[in-house]
C-alpha cells in the first residue's frame, strides 16, 4: 500500500475496538472508499484484550447468559450506519459445533466440551468468550476489504505527540470540531513509532496508582508483615502470600468479590458437590484462607434471573422518554438527576414490575391491569396517592416495589451479634435466589428489563452537559452502582457456591456499613460494621473492586502522557461540596479528547469506561438498542470523515521497532 494513504491508530485492541472496526466496515461505502492503514496497539490478543483474555482462571464465568451476549449491531440499534446482524455467543457456539462458522481461533479440549453443552441459558466461561471476541475481531478485519491494511502491534503505547503546533480549537463539550490538524506520532514502549492521521484511545479498564488511603494501607501491611491488595482486576493479583486458614478482611461484595471467592476456593483445589436436596456442599482442600466480607450494603449483587415472564410483553419506557426529557430541558437550564430524572426512571421501573405482576399473576392483585395502569400513569412515583393505589391493589405488602429498600436491604437495622449477621445475610441470599430462580416471581425479571431499558435510554436522551455537576457525579456513581447491584449480578450458581463456602466455615459476613482501619499499636487491620458489634482484627485486607478511573494517577503510560502534556484532562465538576475530579478522561459528546486548555483536536478521540462518555460495556443483549453500539457507529463515521479529509500524505508504516 503506498505511503501516502491515510492511517488510523487504535490504542487498545479489545472488544470496543473490534466493535468500531465492524462499524467502519459497515459505514465505509460512501464515506471513505479509498485505501487506509489501520494500526492496532494491543499487548494482549486483539479482540479479547486484557480483561477478556484467554489466559485467566478457567473457572471464571461471565455474568450474562450466552443468549444475552452479542457483538453485532442489529436492527434495534438507532444509528446512521446500516445494521449488520450476526451470531451472538450462543449462536456462534452452535455454528462452531455444526461447522457453519469457520476461521475460529484454536479451541482447547476443555472448551470443546463447554461448546458442546452451551445453550442460550448457559453462563459461559470468560475463556470461551475470549474465543468469540477474537473470532469477531477477525471477521471485522476481513469485512474492511482488501484495500484496508490492518497491522497489530503487540505492544503498549506510551505517548501521542501532535505533528503540528497549531492551537487547539476551544469548543463547548457538546460542540463538534470541524477543523483539521497535522496528525500525530504514537510512540510505543518497544521503541517503535507510528505516524497517524487519526488516533483513538480505547483502553478499557486500566489500573491506577492507589488512592492515598489504599497506598497507606499497602505501606502499613509491608511494615507489619501483613498483606494488602489494593483495588485491581481480581485475577491479576497475587494472593499466594495468604496462608491456609488465615483470616482475611474483604471490603466489597460485588463482582470482584465473586471472582475472588472462585480464586481462593476452587482455585486452591476445593470443589463443590451436589447434595441430595439439590443444594451444594463445599469440600475444602485445606489451602483456603478464611474470608470476612462486608460492604456498604452488606450483601452481594443480586443473582441473574432464570424465570420467564408470564404476562404482557415488556414495552418501551413510557415516562422516561425523549419527549419528557425535552420538556424538562425546555423548562430548566440544568437538570438534576434526583429531582427531575430519577422519579421518571423509578416510575418506569415500577410500571414494568407491576405490569408483570398484574398480567402474569392476577390472583395476587385486587384490580384489573387496565384500571390500575390508568390510575398509576396519572400519579407521581413519590406521591402518597401512588402508594395508596398500590396498597389497595396489591394486598401482600411483600410484593410492593420499594426501590429505596432494594438499594439498602437492611436500612437502619441493628444486629445483636455475629450469629444474627450471619443469619440475616445468608437468609437474604437464599431469598434472592428464591425470587430470581424460582418459578413464582417473574416480576423480578420485569423489573430487570425495565431498569435495563431506562439505563440504556439515559445515555441516548439526556445530554450530559445539561446535567448539573452533582448529577453528573451521581449518574456515574450511585445510579450506575444501583443498576449494577440489581441487574449486573453473578450467575445463580455463584451465590449457591457462596452459601456453601459460608456453611463450610470459610466465609463470614461482616454486615452492612463496613469500616476498615489500621491499628498502628498492633499492626492489624480492624473491620467493624455500623450495624452490629461484629469486628475482626487481622493482618490481611483485600479491597475487592476495580480501581476507579484516574487519568492523573493512571498506571497506563499513555493516559499519564496525555495528562502530562495537556493533550488530555481529567473531568472536573463543581459540586455543592466544592471542586471534584471524576478521574475520567474528558471527552466531548462526539468523543473528541478535551485538552487541559479546554480545546480539542479534530482527529484525537477517546472512548470506553475510563472516559466521561456515558456508554457502558463493549457488548450487549441483542435487540436492546445498546448504547455502546450506537456510540461505535457514530464514532466510526467520524473516523471515516476524518480519514477522507486527511489533508496531506502520511507514512502508514511503523518506523523502527513494532
Amino acid at each position: 500500500m503506498p505511503a501516502q494513504h491515510p492511517s488510523v491508530v487504535f490504542i487498545g485492541g479489545g472488544p470496543r475496538t473490534a466493535g468500531i472496526l465492524e462499524r467502519l466496515a459497515a459505514n465505509r461505502p460512501g464515506l471513505a472508499d479509498g485505501p487506509v492503514h489501520i494500526h492496532i496497539v494491543e499487548p494482549y490478543e486483539p479482540g479479547s484484550g486484557r480483561i477478556w483474555r484467554f489466559d485467566q482462571e478457567p473457572g471464571l464465568m461471565m455474568n450474562s447468559t450466552a443468549a444475552d451476549v452479542t457483538m453485532f449491531t442489529d436492527a434495534s440499534v438507532l444509528c446512521e450506519g446500516p445494521p449488520i446482524d450476526g451470531p451472538g455467543l450462543a449462536a456462534w457456539a452452535a455454528g462452531v459445533r455444526d461447522g457453519s462458522i469457520t476461521d475460529v481461533p484454536a479451541i482447547p479440549p476443555h472448551l470443546q466440551e463447554q461448546l458442546r453443552s452451551l445453550t442460550g441459558s448457559s453462563f459461559a466461561t470468560r475463556q470461551l468468550q475470549s474465543k468469540y471476541l477474537e473470532w469477531f475481531f477477525r471477521r471485522a478485519v476481513r469485512a474492511l476489504g482488501s484495500d484496508v491494511r490492518v497491522t497489530v502491534h503487540r505492544d503498549t503505547a506510551v505517548s501521542v505527540e501532535p505533528l503540528s503546533v497549531e492551537p487547539l480549537s476551544v469548543e463547548p463539550l457538546s460542540g463538534e470540531q470541524q477543523g483539521d490538524d497535522g496528525g500525530y506520532s504514537v510512540r510505543l514502549a518497544g521503541g517503535g513509532t507510528l505516524q497517524a492521521d487519526v488516533v483513538i484511545t480505547a483502553l478499557g479498564h486500566t489500573d491506577a496508582e492507589p488512592e492515598a488511603r489504599s497506598a497507606a494501607w499497602t505501606g502499613f501491611a509491608a511494615r507489619n508483615g501483613g498483606f494488602h491488595a489494593a483495588p485491581s482486576y481480581t485475577t491479576d493479583v497475587d494472593y499466594s502470600p495468604l496462608a491456609p486458614g488465615q483470616d482475611v478482611i474483604v471490603s466489597g461484595m460485588g463482582l470482584a468479590f465473586v471472582d475472588l471467592l472462585v480464586l481462593l476456593t476452587e482455585g486452591r483445589g476445593g470443589r463443590f458437590e451436589e447434595t441430595a436436596d439439590g443444594g451444594l456442599r463445599y469440600l475444602p482442600s485445606g489451602a483456603e484462607p478464611r474470608l470476612w466480607a462486608g460492604s456498604r450494603r452488606g450483601v452481594p449483587f443480586h443473582s441473574k434471573i432464570s424465570v420467564a415472564l408470564r404476562g404482557e410483553p415488556a414495552g418501551a419506557p413510557l415516562f422516561f422518554t425523549a419527549d419528557a426529557v425535552g420538556a424538562l430541558l425546555a423548562a430548566h437550564a440544568e437538570l438534576d438527576f434526583r429531582s427531575h430524572l430519577w422519579p421518571l426512571i423509578a416510575k418506569d421501573a415500577g410500571f414494568g414490575y407491576y405490569r408483570e405482576l398484574f398480567t402474569g399473576s392476577p390472583e395476587r392483585v385486587a384490580l384489573g391491569w387496565d384500571e390500575f395502569a390508568g390510575k398509576f400513569a396519572a400519579l407521581d412515583w413519590y406521591s402518597s396517592a401512588r402508594r395508596e393505589l398500590v396498597a389497595a391493589a396489591v394486598p401482600d405488602p411483600g410484593l410492593h416495589l420499594d426501590l429505596e429498600q432494594l438499594d439498602k436491604p437492611f436500612g437502619g437495622q441493628l444486629f445483636e451479634g455475629h450469629a444474627d449477621v450471619q443469619e440475616a445475610v445468608a437468609g437474604y441470599i437464599e431469598h434472592d435466589l428464591e425470587l430470581r430462580t424460582g418459578p413464582d416471581h417473574p416480576e423480578t425479571l420485569a423489573l430487570f428489563m425495565a431498569l435495563l431499558k431506562v439505563y440504556m435510554e439515559l445515555g441516548r436522551i439526556v445530554p450530559p452537559e445539561r446535567l448539573n455537576a452533582r448529577s453528573q457525579e451521581e449518574v456515574h456513581g450511585w445510579w450506575h452502582g444501583f443498576f449494577s447491584f440489581v441487574d449486573s449480578g453473578p450467575p445463580p450458581r455463584r451465590l449457591r457456591e457462596m452459601l456453601a463456602v459460608h456453611r463450610a466455615g470459610l466465609l463470614n459476613f461482616l454486615g452492612p456499613g463496613l469500616a476498615v482501619a489500621a491499628d498502628d499499636a498492633t499492626g492489624e487491620f480492624v473491620a467493624t460494621s455500623a450495624h452490629s458489634p461484629v469486628s475482626l482484627r487481622t493482618k490481611a485486607l483485600i479491597e475487592a473492586r476495580l480501581p476507579g478511573p484516574a487519568v492523573a494517577r493512571s498506571a497506563n503510560p499513555l493516559l499519564r502522557s496525555l495528562h502530562g502534556t495537556g493533550l488530555g484532562a481529567e473531568q472536573h465538576l463543581l459540586t455543592a461540596d466544592g471542586g471534584h475530579s471524576t478521574g475520567r478522561l474528558l471527552i466531548t459528546s462526539g468523543h473528541r479528547i478535551v485538552g487541559r486548555s479546554g480545546g480539542t483536536r479534530s482527529r484525537l478521540f477517546g472512548i470506553g469506561p475510563g472516559t466521561s462518555g456515558w456508554g457502558a460495556g463493549a457488548f450487549a443483549r441483542p435487540g436492546t438498542n445498546a448504547a455502546p453500539f450506537r456510540e461505535n457507529d457514530a464514532l466510526a463515521r467520524k473516523i471515516l470523515e476524518a480519514v477522507s479529509g486527511a489533508g496531506r500524505p502520511r507514512t502508514a508504516a511503523a518506523v523502527g521497532k513494532a
